[in-house]
């Protein structure tokens, strides 16, 4: 992470102009955003006026107005992860992201027995890599360098089910998505519980 507030100064300054130049910034934002993330430039920089500015949010350095910050919505912010091309880069920003929602200056640190007991919620990308980075880190790290989905991930480390999406139209169908995803064992029992009680 970066500490040299005035070489912070000209990430925050690159990103915060490309933000404001529309289209085309679109080109060049994703790649800054994600260097402004990874080495930290948007917690302290000084301004093109030698102010010098600390943010205890990444909320607040995204919304507070130029030159103390970008003047932007966090809604912008994810379409710029979002329009990152490779799924590593873009698993690499949601999850750089993510982290920097999640911490704020002056937080109190949580001890280990909160962190076993927070589950973080929903199936969204951002909390599987959260649990990812948790609990797997292993795993989290195979996501970042684009080896895994997230929720492929998520699975083989038993904190998804893994499940299927079978067409209904026609009993063949179902039998072809049943064979391809099911072990022969498992085929067997199924057509046992099927023919239970009929």
């Amino acid at each position: 992470m970066t500490t040299n507030p005035r070489a912070n100064a000209a990430l925050v300054e690159a990103l915060g102009s490309a933000l404001r130049e529309g289209e085309h910034g679109l080109q060049t934002g994703p790649a800054l955003l994600v260097r402004v993330l990874r080495e930290g430039s948007w917690r302290s920089f000084v301004t093109q006026r030698g102010e010098p500015v600390e943010h205890r949010s990444f909320e607040q350095f995204v919304t507070t107005p130029p030159l103390k910050g970008l003047g932007a919505s966090m809604r912008l912010i994810e379409k710029l992860v979002e329009s990152l091309d490779e799924e590593s880069s873009r698993a690499e920003a949601c999850d750089l992201l993510d982290q920097a929602v999640q911490r704020r200056a002056g937080r109190p640190r949580k001890t280990q027995d909160d962190i076993q007991n927070i589950a973080p919620s929903g199936t969204s990308r951002e909390a599987g890599l959260r649990r990812l980075r948790k609990d797997r880190p292993d795993l989290h790290t195979e996501v970042l360098a684009g080896h895994l989905t997230t929720h492929a991930a998520m699975v083989q480390a038993g904190f998804r089910r893994r499940t299927l999406t079978i067409p209904i139209d026609s009993p063949e169908h179902v039998a072809q998505a049943l064979r391809r995803a099911l072990s022969p064992e498992d085929i067997a029992t199924l057509r046992n519980l099927l023919t239970d009680n009929l």
